[in-house]
Formats: C-alpha cells, sequence, structure tokens
C-alpha cells in the first residue's frame, strides 16, 4: 500500500509571480498529484494566493518538494522586492509532522509544532 503524507499549504505571490508559478505547477503535472493545486475561483485584491492539498505517497515527495523549490526562486517583479513566500504542513505516517517554509528564496523544512499534531490524528 505504501506510506502516504497528507501534504496541506499555501503560497503567496503577486500576479506576475502567480503567471510563473502556474508554469512550473504546469511542467510537473502527472495528471494525479498535481490536481491537489488550486487557486481561488477569483482573486482579492493584491496578493494572489496558490494553494495546495493532497495525500500523495511518501515516493512522490521528491517531486512535491522540487516544484517548492522551483516556485521558492522565482525573482521578485517590481520594485518592493517581494519574493513568492508560503507554508505547508506535511503529516507524514510514519516519520511525523514537517513544516515546510517557502521564504527568501529557498524552501526551509523543519519539525512541525507540537500544537499541530491534531492535524495528523
Amino acid at each position: 500500500m505504501g506510506v502516504y503524507v497528507s501534504v496541506r499549504g499555501w503560497l503567496e505571490c503577486d500576479e506576475a509571480q502567480l503567471a510563473a508559478v502556474r508554469e512550473i505547477i504546469s511542467s510537473h503535472a502527472d495528471d494525479h498529484y498535481s490536481h491537489g493545486w488550486s487557486t481561488p475561483r477569483r482573486q482579492v485584491n493584491w496578493t494572489r494566493y496558490v494553494f495546495y492539498g493532497a495525500d500523495i505517497r511518501e515516493s512522490a515527495l521528491d517531486w512535491f518538494t522540487e516544484q517548492l523549490r522551483e516556485i521558492a526562486r522565482i525573482p521578485a517583479s517590481d520594485e518592493d522586492g517581494d519574493l513568492v513566500r508560503g507554508l505547508f504542513l506535511a503529516g507524514h505516517e510514519v516519520d511525523g509532522a514537517a513544516e515546510w517554509q517557502v521564504r527568501d528564496g529557498r524552501l526551509a523544512v523543519s519539525p512541525a509544532d507540537a500544537r499541530h499534531k491534531y492535524l495528523d490524528g
């Protein structure tokens, strides 16, 4: 059956970066786990959000985290210098929960805070 990881979280970016995010997601499309990505039907105000939620096999973690690493490297698109940022919780059936932060142009991985344990009940 395999080991699964519950991945859920979001990215924040601007409109120009959203186009790049969509290109990266599309370039990794697998017609299965890639269906976990979504965006609001209509964006509200200036921040663009992209969400992911799916239970994926442990063997697909590299597929997913590589997308996050590519997305994190998207450059700022205006003089504000804002990079794509986001937060994901990954609940691993065996190894427990991890927090994935997309910030400062990279993906930072650390153990999830114990207060999020209820999500992996």
